[in-house]
């Protein structure tokens, strides 16, 4: 059974969008939200709000990433804008003997990260991809 539960921040000014309806769909990703509602550097922050076209590779139809967040953080008096998607490490790559399942995930992922990397490209947004090493090794 998949890991589903709802974040509700304390700082909800921070939030983009509507604060009763964010969903954490791993600890990981909870992770990231109490990380982004507590940290002072974060200005603002959405989950699963922004939309992106992309061609699924399989299907060959044209559905809609949802990535995982969008994080507004203020650095050295600068403000920058992250678009980030949390993921186990071993979804971030495709190892040589990769199951059929494997390389099905593999090759949807891709596409959603390609079509993430061209719209993060047009809006100067940086796209990131954390992992639990990331996530527990070092804060984003």
């Amino acid at each position: 059974m998949a890991y589903r539960t709802q974040f509700f921040p304390k700082n909800k000014e921070k939030y983009i969008g509507n604060c009763d309806k964010i969903v954490c769909r791993s600890l990981w990703e909870r992770t990231v939200c109490k990380f982004c509602d507590d940290h002072p550097s974060i200005i603002k922050w959405s989950s699963e709000e922004i939309a992106i076209p992309y061609v699924h590779p399989i299907e060959k139809k044209i559905k809609n990433y949802y990535p995982d967040f969008l994080i507004e953080i203020k650095e050295n008096n600068n403000k920058k804008i992250w678009m980030v998607e949390v993921k186990p490490k071993k979804q971030t790559f495709l190892k040589e003997n990769a199951t059929k399942n494997e390389k099905y995930i593999w090759a949807v992922n891709t596409a959603k990260w390609k079509a993430a990397e061209n719209y993060c490209e047009k809006h100067n947004i940086e796209f990131k991809i954390l992992t639990e090493k990331e996530l527990y090794n070092k804060c984003p």
